[in-house]
Order: structure tokens, then C-alpha cells, then sequence
């Protein structure tokens, strides 16, 4: 996507709007972006911290917007491409970040400054009016205490597990995808596999499986509920690449269908 006047026109409004929130979010991506650069902790992972560092630059951060374009000047953690990296170090430079203004001068001449995909304002999601609550109250009578018990032992808000769950599986425990997800919460054989579930069909071991992977996304994507229910149907992987909700028209029909039952767009991370 090219940093042409109507793009940047867009993001300096959506970063006016964001305001404190936004720049207090912006350090958290941060934080987490450079832990994964470095390998702080955590095991090394460029293309992830690539994509914290999008997060945060959408927002308007300078930094990330250096670190960024830092990393597109050398094709580390995404391939070599002066011009996005000119294009974020540009978007930088004109906040008075030092840093850029002196790699800008050090970059070869190139043809045009561009932007990277990821840096695109999120496209807005219209949510769904919440389902009729005496057939949600019907079918999780048999889930709900199940869900209660579990979720606070993963530091899970249980209204987003039972939200997962009515829209994963209609509260059956039988259920099975096209493509072999299984239960309540839908678990596919590898991520059943990644938590410790040996039996899909087991309510207690799905919703335990399921509250587990909810709680690394949740670490993953700090808290943003949007980010969690993308990655949930998506994969992680898929909101990485396109530095948010995917444009797959399955994900965002998902993602406005949970948030018709669970509205907050921040949940705490746990503990």
C-alpha cells in the first residue's frame, strides 16, 4: 500500500481518536516486540515482533514506526524493502523521532515510499444484535457451571468462554467441524493436542483445552478481545500476517457474532 496523502490523512484520524489509551497500548506492543526481537525471555521470534511493532505503528507510536522500518532496512523478520522502509521512517521523522531522521539519510535513493499492508486502519466491524437470551439461558444450562468452576483457574472472564462456546459448537458437545474441529469449544486435533486434551468429546477436557489456548492468545495479543477471537478461528499466524483481523469474510462473520455476546473489547490479562 503506497503512503500516498489519503492513506496518512486516515491515520493521523484514527491516531487523533486514540489518544492516551492508544499510546498506552502502543508501549505494551512495544514491550512485547522488542522482548521477541531480542529473545528476552522469550525464544526469538522477528516476524512476531514484526508484527507488535505494525500494531504499535498503526497507532501512531514513532518508535515502533522506526523499529519498524529499521527492520525493513535490513530484511530483518520481513523481506528487505527500502521503500517501506523510507515509508515508516518518513511517518517517524515527521514526529521529531532523531532516530529516523538519521537512517532516512543514510538509506539508498529508491524509487517511492510505501507502507506496509499491516498499517491500514482496521476496517470497521458492525456488531450483530445478541442472540435470544431464553434459547442461550436453554442450551449452556448443562455448560454454564462447568465454565464457572474452570475459567477463573486460567484467569478467564467466563462470558467470553460461554461466548466462544455458542458460537463455536451451540453448546453441543458432539460437534464437529468440516474440518475436524471437535466439542464445545472446537478444538482442532493439533491444538486439542498443544493443551493436554486426549478426549475432544470430553466436556470438561474441551473447555479446559479451550480456556488454555484462550489464555495464550490473550498473553499473545494483550487483551485485545478483537485480536483473541480472530486468532481463535483464524490462527495466530493469520492476525500476525495482516497485522489484525484477517480480511476472510468466515473470521469477521465470527469475530461480529461472538462480540454480539461479549462486548467488552479489553479483557485483563491473566494472572
Amino acid at each position: 500500500m503506497r503512503a500516498d496523502a489519503g492513506v496518512r490523512c486516515a491515520l493521523a484520524a484514527a491516531w487523533l481518536l486514540a489518544g492516551a489509551a492508544a499510546a498506552q497500548n502502543a508501549a505494551t506492543l512495544i514491550e512485547q516486540a522488542q522482548r521477541l526481537e531480542h529473545g528476552e525471555g522469550v525464544p526469538r521470534d522477528a516476524l512476531a515482533a514484526s508484527a507488535l511493532y505494525c500494531r504499535a505503528a498503526r497507532l501512531g507510536d514513532p518508535a515502533a514506526q522506526h523499529a519498524l522500518g529499521w527492520m525493513y532496512a535490513n530484511g530483518r523478520g520481513v523481506p528487505r524493502d527500502d521503500g517501506v522502509a523510507r515509508g515508516l521512517l518518513a511517518l517517524a521523522a515527521e514526529q521529531g523521532h532523531a532516530a529516523s531522521v538519521r537512517l532516512l539519510a543514510m538509506l539508498a535513493p529508491a524509487s517511492g515510499a510505501a507502507l506496509p499492508a499491516c498499517m491500514a486502519p482496521e476496517p470497521a466491524l458492525l456488531l450483530e444484535e445478541p442472540a435470544s437470551p431464553p434459547d442461550y439461558a436453554a442450551a449452556s444450562h448443562s455448560v454454564r457451571p462447568l465454565v464457572e468452576r474452570l475459567a477463573p483457574r486460567f484467569g478467564i472472564d467466563p462470558e467470553l468462554a460461554m461466548a466462544i462456546i455458542a458460537v463455536e459448537s451451540g453448546f453441543n458437545r458432539l460437534a464437529v467441524s468440516p474440518r475436524n474441529a471437535q466439542g464445545l469449544m472446537q478444538l482442532i486435533p493439533a491444538t486439542a493436542q498443544r493443551f493436554g486434551v486426549r478426549n475432544s468429546f470430553d466436556a470438561e477436557q474441551n473447555i479446559r483445552g479451550g480456556l488454555a489456548y484462550l489464555r495464550w492468545l490473550l498473553e499473545r495479543f494483550s487483551g485485545e478481545v478483537l485480536l483473541v477471537l480472530a486468532a481463535y478461528n483464524a490462527g495466530e499466524q493469520a492476525v500476525q500476517q495482516y497485522g489484525g483481523v484477517p480480511p476472510y469474510a468466515e473470521t469477521r462473520d465470527y469475530v461480529r457474532r461472538v462480540r454480539a455476546l461479549y462486548r467488552p473489547e479489553r479483557h485483563p490479562l491473566p494472572r
